[in-house]
């Protein structure tokens, strides 16, 4: 006999697999730009208590400026202002007491975000995990990616050539994360042969690197036919 909650979770770890890697991926860009700033312990504490990939990196540039502790305070205000809005969307979608509300915050990401209300929405028309299980399963796997990502940066720091590698692949990795958004197989495709072109040129004319998002934006917003 099967079991729809086991099926369930299986289905969420499925879903969030993708934006994991992609989470992890930043995390390792993320450690191997945190370590010389912050040494191997705080960073990988940083990334343990905040996960908060957009903060994390805004503390690393603030910091390698010398910013002092107002501006990293507002930086972080400022940034997480969107959970507001987020929290206030997912609030009427979750039950539970108020505590376990707070631990389920605590994986609220863009991408968990999105994963919640897609779900709630499935679950409008089909049988499926709902909003909580969502939010809950898919905050987990992405804790763990960020973790592994920032661990592997952490010990990547420093080695010939990862600077370089991070600074070619950044640019583009939102287009993978763009990717798992699209609605055909020809969209996807395309995405990710942006990507794939975009890290090219940025490897082979470093100089020009800076070059790389613009370069993105036209492959991707090139005419295409109806999928």
């Amino acid at each position: 006999m099967s079991d729809p909650r086991g099926a369930g979770m299986r289905a969420i770890v499925a879903t969030t697999a993708p934006a994991a890697v992609a989470i992890a991926v930043f995390g390792t860009l993320y450690g191997a730009a945190a370590q010389p700033l912050m040494g191997t312990g705080t960073t990988i504490a940083s990334s343990l208590l905040i996960f908060s990939g957009a903060l994390q990196f805004a503390l690393v540039g603030l910091l390698s400026a010398g910013a002092a502790a107002p501006a990293l305070l507002l930086t972080a205000t400022t940034l997480n202002l969107r959970h507001v809005v987020m929290g206030a969307v997912l609030r009427p979608r979750l039950g539970g007491s108020r505590l376990r509300r707070a631990g389920l915050a605590f994986g609220l990401l863009d991408e968990t975000f999105g994963f919640a209300i897609a779900a709630d929405e499935a679950r409008k028309r089909a049988a499926g995990p709902g909003p909580e299980p969502t939010l809950l399963v898919s905050g987990i796997v992405c804790w763990l990616a960020w973790q592994v990502g920032t661990i592997i940066g952490v010990l990547g720091a420093g080695l010939s050539g990862v600077e370089g590698l991070a600074d070619a692949l950044f640019p583009v990795l939102f287009i993978g994360l763009a990717a798992l958004a699209a609605t055909s197989k020809a969209t996807v495709v395309r995405a990710l042969a942006a990507a794939l072109l975009t890290a090219a040129f940025a490897l082979a004319f470093p100089d020009a690197r800076s070059l790389a998002p613009v370069l993105a934006g036209v492959l991707v917003a090139l005419p295409g036919g109806r999928s």
